[in-house]
């Protein structure tokens, strides 16, 4: 018997961003689903349910906060990891209703150690 990968919806409207994810999570084992348009996050989470979402901040039409708080009223318990470049919003009271908070980097240990220890403790 074989585990089922877990599934991580990772939500940012840049596409090098999502493919960086997708690459390098598959590789550690993660089914990953991405989403350039965060208007059809909602929808992905009702039909993949995923274990985690990671999602950008600063996105066109509905950025990370107003998405995660839309997230929150419908998926309480469901792990969200806020990605931005912009280390400022660390201090944005809206982003503490994010479980946690990485700065986007080219290197993706912080990331996936993360992850790693998100997934251990919401089995």
């Amino acid at each position: 018997m074989t585990d089922t990968p877990k599934k991580i919806l990772c939500v940012d409207d840049e596409e090098n961003v999502r493919m960086l994810l997708s690459c390098e999570l598959e590789d550690e084992g993660y089914k990953v689903i991405t989403l350039g348009d965060p208007l059809k996050a909602m929808d992905a989470i009702d039909r993949e349910s995923p274990d985690i979402v990671l999602l950008d901040i600063r996105m066109p039409k509905l950025n990370g906060i107003e998405l995660l708080k839309q997230i929150r009223d419908r998926y309480y318990d469901l792990p969200v990891i806020l990605l931005t470049a912009y280390s400022s919003f660390k201090r944005d009271v809206a982003a503490m209703a994010s479980d946690y908070y990485v700065v986007k980097s080219g290197d993706l240990t912080e990331l996936k150690k993360l992850i790693t220890r998100i997934l251990q403790t919401h089995i």
